[in-house]
């Protein structure tokens, strides 16, 4: 199979810098560290939890705005509520609040995993 009149084969193989510069800025933009995560209020997410930070949560209601305050001050990623009686997974996650409830949802206990 032939060429078109005219067709430089070798100049279509060569790479021009126009490609080359926008090869290397999406490479960089690839590399470049995201704006830190919010929580449901927008206030940052953590990283690894501090249970001992959020246990002056301890008796007071599990409304979304004291679960996430704790979450906040115990510096974790993510909070959940457990309530007497349910199943819950066993896996630790370290960048997890566990907060414990009783049948009232206040909360009796704080800690990690």
């Amino acid at each position: 199979m032939g060429y078109p009149a005219g067709f430089d084969k070798e100049a279509s193989m060569r790479i021009s810098p126009l490609w080359t510069a926008l090869a290397a800025t999406l490479l960089a933009a690839g590399c470049s560290t995201p704006a830190p995560a919010t929580g449901p209020t927008g206030a940052p997410r953590g990283d690894l939890c501090n249970a001992q930070a959020a246990q002056s949560f301890v008796g007071q209601n599990s409304t979304a705005k004291v679960v996430e305050a704790a979450r906040v001050k115990s510096g974790a990623l993510m909070a959940r509520i457990l309530r007497p009686g349910q199943m819950v997974t066993k896996e630790f996650d370290a960048q997890r609040l566990n907060l414990e409830v009783d049948a009232n949802g206040r909360i009796v206990a704080v800690r990690c995993g």
